[in-house]
């Protein structure tokens, strides 16, 4: 059979593929042995616009785990070895991983000790795979939702807040303002109701920062400020995290 063949029946097999399970006592102990890594609250850079803000308040916290995350996915790595995105982090299931690795279409970098099996395949499901064919980085970010609150630092542009946020006009559409990176900020909802269908000199809010469309390696940047609750620790060498590790 053709190499093709070969990958072909293997896809076809994965209607039947199982997790090997382990005895419950080993994944207690896989549990127990996970750790907490306190963090401190997010750093602001000397040069952010936010440097004038107060630091935030608490203290975030990282579960660095032994054992597979939930659904065992797997982190995504460019052709370079740096993740694909930090914010969400590029994680893929492990099926589509799986394929992945069929198609030949990225390398396995790290392995967890779940196996997964079919009547004829065998195999210990990744945990880190780095794409083969490197994917640009420098195309224009999509004017989203998600991306105009990441660019802001989900932060209210007036005032600060994280809370209640919404979307303000910066030029108020009633005086020919458009919808776009450079004329809507993220603001929070009794900041957006105080400035109305006024401009920021008339309501005397002005913006923090200059309004503008970021870069997709400043959005990077700037997903690096908000590392998730839990990860893997075979995750851990190919991340790296705008905060401070307490000792």
């Amino acid at each position: 059979m053709s190499d093709l063949g070969n990958k072909e029946a293997g896809l076809q097999s994965f209607g039947v593929l199982t997790f090997a399970a382990r005895p419950a006592t080993q994944a207690l102990a896989s549990h127990r042995e996970s750790c907490w890594t306190r963090v401190a609250g997010v750093q602001t850079q000397a040069n952010s616009p936010f440097r004038d803000r107060p630091e935030p308040q608490g203290v975030y916290a990282m579960h660095v785990l032994k054992s597979p995350p939930s659904g065992a996915p797997a982190l995504v790595l460019n052709a370079d070895f740096r993740p694909l995105s930090y914010y969400p982090l590029s994680l893929w299931p492990w099926q589509d991983v799986i394929k992945a690795v069929f198609l030949d279409r990225v390398d396995v970098v790290s392995t967890y000790d779940q196996v997964v099996h079919s009547p004829s395949f065998e195999m210990r499901l990744p945990s880190v795979v780095a794409l083969k064919n490197y994917v640009a980085q420098d195309r224009p970010p999509a004017f989203t939702r998600f991306n105009l609150f990441l660019r802001d630092a989900f932060s209210c542009q007036y005032c600060g807040s994280g809370d209640d946020l919404t979307f303000d006009h910066v030029t108020p559409r009633s005086r020919g303002g458009r919808t776009s990176w450079e004329n809507i900020v993220t603001a929070c909802a009794p900041c957006n109701l105080r400035k109305g269908g006024r401009t920021p000199k008339e309501a005397q809010m002005i913006p923090y920062k200059a309004v503008r469309r970021p870069s997709m390696y400043e959005l990077q940047d700037l997903g690096r400020r908000f590392p998730p609750n839990h990860l893997h620790e075979s995750w851990l060498d190919y991340l790296y995290w705008d905060i401070e590790l307490e000792a």
